[in-house]
């Protein structure tokens, strides 16, 4: 009787163990760090490779998980450190490409991530700052004399808990005249495929810059962590993580163009159209992903590469004439993946209106080398986010490493 009583035992901590790596994974893929230590930031640079007529550099350090970055009307670039409760400013007065200080904007706060500005188009108002945190959005009025956050006011609750925590908010503007922005916020699902319970996961939200009238914007979207705006076309570009526990290579993560009232497939679907029949055991007459009813990708990604931040180049002296309107991805990286893939970033060659020719836009490694060892399975950082300001200056944030990269063009024009 000892002996089955043993058994047993053995076999409920095995079982525990087994779902806390299981939580461990789903919980923290794409925000946390992988496989071994961050390098000390020069070891760090001496490792990278950046595209031709390129230099990288480091414009901060020091700072615990930096994810979301922003720039205010006086350049100062803003960031938010998730698992730190803070949101921090890193003014560079002399502008020697280095922050000078590391400023406290915000702290206290539940994982902070997303960060938005709205300034009154009138002037003679201050700013308002946005922050989502795991569990709700907040504005404050933004001091940018003392690079503060004041006033906080929370206008928003949102669901917490769950495998995705990270709240990523967007600015939308109006596309009628006279009309009024409102506030986009990516709220990614509570699991890593199921049929959610809470209306708000899975999905993009929308509501107005007081919080009012929050509903569903667009759904389907398993964890989408960050989001764009085009500038010619004003459409909004997200990535999305895809789902996990189905190999190596499948499914593929995303690129989207998030249309309102559109549903980009998730938990059903993935990828261009691709029944998912691991979770969804129904049987259809025709294929239940096939347009209008879901939409499909718009790039796919190598599956687990983990797309986080991306942006696209303006017209701007600063860049020469051939990267315009070009789109730069974060890819985080695996660590879900028997072979580590992603921890790079990637440039997509687009017209200005975000087109392409053929089925996939061409795609180039823009930075590598966070990805070391003999089998290229240690890394050293992991980038994160892309912030490429209307100047054309581009940032990197590097959630592993602690450090922000500034990127400049040093070749001809």
């Amino acid at each position: 009787m000892k002996k089955v009583f043993r058994y047993l035992f053995l076999f409920l901590v095995l079982a525990l163990l087994a779902y806390a790596g299981w939580f461990y994974w789903e919980n923290l893929r794409g925000t946390g760090p992988v496989i071994s230590k961050p390098a000390g930031s020069d070891e760090i640079l001496k490792k990278l490779e950046i595209e031709g007529g390129f230099s990288i550099s480091i414009f901060a350090e020091g700072l615990v998980n930096p994810r979301i970055m922003i720039s205010d009307n006086s350049g100062n670039l803003l960031a938010s450190l998730t698992s730190e409760g803070r949101v921090v400013a890193l003014p560079d007065k002399n502008a020697d490409g280095k922050a000078d200080e590391i400023k406290i904007v915000a702290e206290g706060l539940k994982r902070p991530h997303g960060l938005a500005f709205y300034c009154p188009p009138a002037g003679g108002k201050r700013c308002s700052l946005y922050i989502a945190e795991e569990n709700q959005v907040a504005v404050y009025d933004y001091d940018d004399k003392n690079l503060k956050a004041l006033n906080r006011k929370k206008i928003i609750d949102l669901p917490e808990g769950g495998n995705h925590f990270t709240r990523t908010l967007l600015i939308m503007p109006s596309d009628e005249l006279g009309g009024k922005e409102r506030l986009l916020i990516s709220i990614g699902s509570t699991c890593n495929v199921c049929n959610e319970e809470d209306i708000a996961r899975g999905k993009i939200m929308i509501a107005d810059l007081d919080g009012k009238n929050f509903e569903v914007f667009a759904a389907g979207l398993r964890n989408s962590v960050f989001m764009t705006l085009h500038s010619v076309t004003g459409h909004i570009w997200a990535t999305e993580m895809g789902r996990d526990l189905l190999g190596d290579d499948l499914p593929p993560d995303e690129i989207n163009i998030i249309r309102e009232g559109e549903n980009y497939g998730w938990p059903t679907c993935f990828g261009n159209n691709i029944h998912d029949t691991a979770f969804d055991k129904n049987t259809y007459v025709r294929n239940p992903c096939m347009e209008p009813f879901e939409m499909p990708s718009l790039i796919d990604i190598p599956a687990h590469s983990a797309p986080l931040g991306l942006g696209f180049v303006p017209e701007k002296k600063a860049w020469p004439q051939k990267y315009w309107h070009n789109l730069f991805v974060a890819y985080h990286g695996s660590w879900n993946r028997s072979q580590p893939t992603g921890y790079k970033v990637v440039r997509y060659e687009l017209d200005p209106s975000g087109d392409y020719e053929g089925n996939s836009p061409r795609m180039h490694n823009f930075i590598t080398g966070w990805l070391q060892g003999e089998d290229r399975d240690e890394s050293i950082g992991r980038p994160a986010g892309v912030l490429i300001n209307d100047n054309g200056t581009m940032y990197i944030s590097d959630d592993k490493a602690g450090v922000i990269y500034l990127v400049k063009y040093t070749g001809e024009r």
